[in-house]
């Protein structure tokens, strides 16, 4: 048996293996075991998580799966005494001994009820740093993989544009260009730049594939209607650059429809771009449920067999949670034996699958170190980067001098508001075990002795008490605070008025952001924009801390309030990075991964929208209040000596740019550099970002900031669909938002096409 030979090669070993698999055992590997629905003791705490003294249905097992084995085991999360239990069945059982690959959720930490909470994908767009991101990534990595699973379902690369789907949070926001940074950035700190045999990687898995965040009225699973240039232009490359250049073998693909054409059995999205064109090594996985969409959903069948044979004849090689075991393995077999699927195509999907498990060590080492997640789980350095990325995140978008908090000079402030005293950490997190202090706690840890600190509420995000909620069969529970939360805005007005500062936290909770909760009205949900009205008549300063998932429509509060500050979802630490940006312990830096609408009316508003149509509409302005890149900061940088240097290569430039920070404060700026092409074949925007760089610069202190642009930073997909750079001329700007931009240069494309 050449296939349990370690010195061979994986695609030896799976050549090997699969000679001698039945069908039966082949399609296996496509099936995917929830564990928690065969455990004894599910946990109470988690719906996708097992107690670890639990044991499970062994009998059902055998039932349903016999000496077949199984391609891989999710919602299972628990510690990994556990996942070797069901490890050691289906290698002891199973005819062949094929381990299973164990998968799990870990959009900013890994699911479940162990780990650490890191800041939402949002806040790493946020940050505008790739290079944080990736460490956060290495640490969620090393934590899954201790806990006994080797897979995770993540990145989510949809573009954020469309500011009323819900699952905005997950994303790095609306720009291709950062995007796809941020999505390398994840995966190759996930799988340790290839080397996924290593006991702190884990195969990384992006998803939606591929056009997921403009569903029509931000409705989660909407079609997309898009045409194939913005597809091939904003959207693809995003996964592109996610597979080719950070070498992520697997993706999810989403559940719509792009121009009616379903992601989850095309030909062209899954077989002709992923796996042809991208070079896809591993599997593409279908999201719970899409296989049945097929028929349920877009109609294009009538029976659950054929929108089977659909999805895998096309490109689909593992279901999601979808369909009963027995009856998706039975009907798999059936449409080979019937000549529906060719059997090729079952060696193709399961060829995938095992040389992704040799390359794991999964038949060398299938079960875990039962303890040493106890060293890893939480460990400091993990929680001393899950601060700092809340610190990075934080996006100052109005400030009239109010910020930074002078603590000798107050000597009370007024905590208010439905998150000041429950702290937000977003959807798709684990469920923490220990606690997550607040801001009004933070606050009064740092300041109680000098200052008077008092909290009050005022009102809830949303009514009622806090409930589960299951969304295409997932369970997301998590949002603290809301079943006791009582209307009490008269209350929180009194207290505010006997206070120097008010500082008022809100936003979002898991009922207005997150999978599954769509919201087409993008102001403050329930009495909260009440209220900052309410305590903005007091007349004494005003600072509003948002922590949310979305824009929001702050059309009224950026006229009352003194300064707004967004956090977004800054997991575990997240009151503790707002706290320090607060007082000016922290100076902000954050930017706006995505654009705030002047109005919930007028939207999309994304900053690479063509230009053609009227600058403005009866109500006023059309573009973004706060644009994409925006962001301020407590001490002023100025730009100049841009210089633009013609490199070898036809389309290769060196740019480079000083930035002086001419304030009394140490600070980051994130410098941008965007592109436009001034003369086009085709409607092009007019301003692309290209190229982006954090930098720390002291008081008095001048950095040089260099770029590389490229082939891929003026290219463009022409009238005949193909990608060309055309001559001409384009305008290199520079600055500190899509909407300042501080130097200018061009340079010409002088050769011939």
């Amino acid at each position: 048996m050449s296939y349990k030979n370690p010195n061979l090669a994986p695609q030896e070993r799976a050549e090997d293996l699969l000679s001698q698999m039945t069908l039966e055992e082949k399609v296996a590997q496509m099936d995917m075991v929830a564990g928690v629905k065969f455990a004894s003791k599910p946990d109470p705490r988690q719906h996708c998580s097992v107690e670890p003294d639990s044991d499970y249905d062994w009998d059902a097992l055998q039932r349903l799966f016999g000496d077949r084995g199984v391609g891989y085991v999710h919602d299972n999360y628990s510690v990994p005494s556990l996942a070797n239990k069901v490890q050691r069945y289906f290698i002891e059982n199973s005819r062949l001994g094929i381990p299973c690959i164990f998968t799990g959720e870990a959009l900013h930490g890994i699911s479940g009820t162990r780990g650490t909470i890191f800041p939402c994908p949002i806040n790493m767009g946020a940050s505008f740093n790739p290079e944080l991101t990736r460490e956060i990534a290495k640490a969620v990595a090393a934590e899954t993989r201790s806990l006994g699973m080797q897979e995770v379902l993540c990145p989510n690369l949809d573009l954020a544009r469309e500011p009323r789907w819900g699952r905005l949070e997950e994303t790095f926001g609306e720009d291709t260009y950062l995007s796809s940074r941020m999505g390398v950035a994840v995966v190759t700190g996930h799988q340790r730049d290839g080397d996924i045999g290593r006991n702190d990687a884990v195969v990384s898995e992006p998803k939606h594939y591929c056009v997921h965040g403009i569903a029509e009225l931000g409705a989660n699973s909407a079609p997309a209607r898009v045409g194939r240039r913005e597809v091939e232009t904003s959207h693809l490359p995003v996964f592109e650059a996610a597979v080719k250049e950070g070498g992520a073998y697997n993706l999810m693909c989403s559940y719509n429809s792009i121009d009616s054409e379903v992601v989850s059995c095309s030909k062209l999205y899954l077989n002709d771009i992923a796996k042809e064109r991208m070079g896809l090594r591993g599997v593409i996985r279908a999201d719970w449920g899409a296989i049945g969409r097929i028929k349920s959903a877009h109609h294009l069948t009538q029976s659950d067999k054929e929108a089977i044979r659909l999805a895998i004849v096309n490109g689909l090689d593992v279901k999601g949670l979808d369909y009963p075991y027995d009856y998706f393995e039975k009907t798999v077999a059936e449409l080979v034996r019937e000549g529906g699927i060719k059997p090729e195509r079952i060696d193709d999907i399961v060829r995938r699958i095992l040389i992704i498990k040799f390359k794991l060590g999964l038949f060398e080492n299938p079960y875990t170190d039962p303890s040493r997640y106890e060293s890893v789980i939480r460990c400091s350095e993990h929680r001393e980067l899950a601060l700092t990325a809340a610190k990075q995140s934080i996006t100052l978008i109005k400030n009239d001098g109010t910020l930074p908090l002078r603590a000798d000079s107050i000597k009370s402030i007024a905590v208010i508001g439905p998150s000041s005293n429950a702290q937000k950490i977003g959807g798709y997190s684990s469920v923490p075990q220990f606690h997550i202090p607040s801001v009004y706690e933070i606050l009064k840890e740092r300041l109680g002795k000098d200052v008077t600190i008092r909290q009050c509420d005022g009102c809830a995000i949303t009514d009622g008490p806090k409930q589960e909620r299951i969304v295409d069969g997932q369970p997301h529970l998590y949002s603290e605070g809301e079943d006791e939360i009582i209307d009490s805005v008269e209350e929180a007005v009194s207290i505010a008025a006997e206070c120097d500062t008010i500082i008022f936290v809100g936003g979002d909770n898991t009922i207005t952001s997150g999978e599954g909760r769509d919201k087409t009205t993008l102001t403050l949900n329930g009495r909260q924009g009440e209220l900052i009205e309410k305590l903005s008549q007091l007349g004494k300063p005003l600072v509003l801390v948002l922590e949310n998932g979305k824009p929001v429509d702050l059309s009224a509060e950026n006229k009352i309030c003194n300064a707004i500050m967004v956090a977004w979802f800054g997991g575990e630490s997240g009151a503790v990075a707002i706290v320090d940006a607060l007082l000016g312990d922290y100076n902000p830096a954050g930017r706006l991964p995505v654009s705030f609408p002047r109005s919930t009316g007028r939207i999309p508003c994304y900053y690479t929208m063509l230009p053609g149509g009227a600058e403005s509409v009866l109500e006023g302005e059309k573009n973004a209040l706060f644009p994409f890149g925006f962001g301020l900061s407590y001490t002023s940088f100025e730009y100049g000596n841009l210089n633009i240097t013609k490199e070898s290569g036809d389309y290769d430039y060196i740019v480079t740019v000083d930035v002086t920070n001419t304030g009394q404060r140490d600070g980051d700026e994130v410098v941008q550099l965007y592109v436009n092409d001034v003369e086009s074949s085709v409607v092009t925007p007019p301003l692309e970002l290209k190229g982006f760089k954090r930098v720390s610069i002291a008081a008095g202190e001048t950095r040089t900031v260099k770029f590389s642009l490229g082939y891929d930073s003026f290219k463009l997909m022409n009238l005949n669909y193909q990608w060309t750079v055309e001559p001409g001329e384009f305008r290199i700007m520079i600055g500190s938002s899509s909407r300042n931009i501080q130097c200018e240069g061009t340079l010409a494309m002088a050769f011939s096409i």
